[in-house]
C-alpha cells in the first residue's frame, strides 16, 4: 500500500463572503498586523469584520469520518505548521508518493504552468511536487466554501494525475503515514485560533508543532500609536 501524505488547511473549514481577505506573503505582518489592519478599516466602515467569517461544524466531526476512510499505522506521525508549504517538504521527507488534500485552494501554482518554475511556496507546493515526480497522484478534496473550481486548472490536469474528489465518495483504502495540518494564518483569522488548537487536539493522535507562532487578539486593547502602524502595514 503506497505511502499517503494526509494535508489539511484550517482554511477548509472557514466560510467568509470576501475572496480577498488572505495574502500570498507569509512573514510576521500578514499573520497579524494585517489582521487588526483590516479590522480597524472594517471598525472605520461601521462593520465587525468578525462578522465576515463563519467556521463549519463539519471540523467537529472530520477526524472522525477520515479515520472510517483511511487507514493509518500505528506510528502514524502528525505535524502542525503554519505555512503549507511544509507539506512539500513532508512529502519529500517520508517519501509519500499519494497526497490527499482538504483545502480551499489547489496549491497546484496560480498563473498556469509557469508557477511552477517558482521557488516552492504556499500556493504551488503541490505541483512542484507534481512536477518533480516525488507524488504520483494527488486527490483534491475542496473546501465547500471554495471558489475554486477544476477547469481554473486545466494545464495541470492534462499533464498531471489529479483528482477532485468528494468526501461522502471517497472508497479508496490508503494507508496515512504523516498528516500536516496548516494553519495558513495569513488567510485564517486569529479570532479563530482556539477553535483551530481544538481541531488538533481532536484528531486524538500525538503531534508536533513547528512554526506555528500564537497569535495575540486583542483588537480592543489597541493603542493610538499602534493602529497607525497597523494602518500602514
Amino acid at each position: 500500500m503506497k505511502k499517503c501524505l494526509l494535508s489539511v488547511d484550517w482554511d477548509y473549514f472557514i466560510y467568509t463572503c470576501k475572496d480577498d481577505w488572505g495574502s500570498l506573503i507569509e512573514n510576521s505582518k500578514s499573520l497579524v498586523d494585517l489582521w487588526y489592519k483590516r479590522y480597524l478599516q472594517e471598525k472605520a466602515r461601521g462593520r465587525d469584520i468578525q462578522a465576515s467569517f463563519r467556521l463549519s461544524s463539519e471540523r467537529d466531526t472530520f477526524w472522525k469520518r477520515i479515520k472510517e476512510r483511511f487507514c493509518f499505522d500505528k506510528d502514524t506521525k502528525a505535524y502542525v505548521t503554519d505555512s503549507h508549504v511544509w507539506s512539500y517538504r513532508l512529502a519529500k521527507e517520508t517519501n509519500c508518493r499519494i497526497v490527499c488534500l482538504f483545502d480551499a485552494h489547489s496549491d497546484l501554482g496560480y498563473g498556469g504552468l509557469s508557477a511552477l518554475s517558482f521557488e516552492v511556496n504556499c500556493s504551488n507546493w503541490l505541483g512542484k511536487l507534481l512536477k518533480e515526480k516525488q507524488v504520483y497522484k494527488a486527490h483534491i478534496f475542496y473546501s465547500p466554501y471554495t471558489r475554486e473550481k477544476p477547469e481554473h486548472f486545466k494545464p495541470f490536469n492534462k499533464i498531471y494525475n489529479i483528482s477532485y474528489d468528494h468526501f461522502e465518495e471517497w472508497d479508496e483504502n490508503l494507508r496515512v503515514s504523516v498528516i500536516h495540518i496548516c494553519r495558513s494564518g495569513a488567510w485564517t483569522p486569529p479570532w479563530l485560533d482556539n477553535k483551530f488548537y481544538g481541531f488538533i487536539e481532536a484528531m486524538g493522535l500525538p503531534y508536533a508543532i513547528i512554526d506555528c507562532p500564537k497569535r495575540i487578539w486583542k483588537p480592543e486593547n489597541i493603542s493610538l500609536s499602534d493602529q497607525i502602524n497597523y494602518l500602514m502595514a
